[in-house]
């Protein structure tokens, strides 16, 4: 019918989707806002710590049938190696990176994710994918602007992060619905949890009660976050959920300038949106229902 909207699943998916990419907004602004006292795998293991008791409530109420024993281990342990592998690398980047650039190349990830699913997936890149990644890098190169400023291990620790994090994604389509949503979500981080708390004897330094109310807040905010955009793709397609991501880079340019003095310059700004078309273009190709 004209002038109908859009469906009340996809505008609930959208929203629920904004609000997920916000909590994961807040959760690398306050490593950031550590990042400069802490080792990286400290600010990890804290909030890690915070997180476990939100994540027992969690598969203590989840209305799933079943126990958290994965049904396909070596699938869930590969996962589990790659959010870990994401995390360390994240924190790093954001923790010595200015946000407008960390964000520029972790919404690279959609590029990722695309290059992956052909020999993980067996999916072909046609020639719109193609250019859409091509148009993506070309989009990294300006943000990120390499004649006037020096790339850093930062830059490379985001693009690793970046690589990972589609390989998480990856996964979890090939699992397919097998497992139940706790078990994917508490697994992983977990693991992660574990991985950083064993470097606690060489980089451990004492925090204070508000670094470590910082931390809780990012154990909240990346609990919720999950749930929110797992919710956020059983209401709505990918096409729908994905563009949401690309809300982080208000959250970039607002708190970057209040809180770390960071302006976003013109080619930052461009780049970024570049490389957020490339990323819906992907995401758009790869929600098209087949022929």
């Amino acid at each position: 019918m004209a002038g109908a909207g859009p469906p009340p699943s996809n505008l609930i998916g959208a929203g629920l989707g904004l609000l997920a990419f916000g909590c994961f907004a807040v959760y690398d602004i306050s490593v950031k806002f550590l990042g400069g006292g802490y080792h990286p795998f400290q600010i990890m293991a804290a909030a890690g710590l915070m997180s476990l008791p939100l994540l027992a409530l969690y598969a203590r109420l989840s209305p799933e049938p079943g126990n958290l024993r994965p049904r396909r281990p070596g699938w869930m342990a590969l996962r589990a190696a790659a959010v870990t592998v994401n995390g360390v690398l994240a924190t790093y980047a954001f923790a010595n990176l200015p946000l407008a650039q960390c964000y520029a190349i972790f919404f690279t990830m959609p590029l990722f994710i695309a290059a992956l699913s052909v020999p993980l997936l067996g999916e072909r890149i046609d020639l719109v994918r193609g250019l859409a990644i091509l148009l993506g890098l070309a989009g990294v190169l300006i943000a990120l602007d390499p004649e006037s400023a020096a790339l850093q291990w930062g830059h490379a620790a985001a693009l690793g992060g970046a690589a990972v994090g589609a390989l998480n994604y990856v996964i979890i389509r090939k699992m397919g619905g097998v497992e139940r949503t706790a078990t994917l979500l508490i697994w992983p981080l977990v693991v992660q949890f574990l991985v950083v708390a064993a470097t606690m004897p060489f980089v451990f330094r004492p925090m204070p009660v508000a670094d470590l109310a910082v931390a809780a807040v990012m154990a909240v905010a990346v609990v919720v976050g999950m749930l929110l955009v797992i919710a956020a793709y059983h209401r709505a397609p990918a096409i729908v959920v994905a563009p949401m991501q690309y809300s982080q880079i208000a959250w970039a340019a607002v708190f970057g300038a209040l809180l770390f003095d960071e302006a976003m310059g013109p080619r930052t700004l461009l780049g970024t949106g570049l490389i957020a078309v490339a990323g819906i273009l992907v995401v758009a190709r790869q929600d098209r229902p087949a022929a």
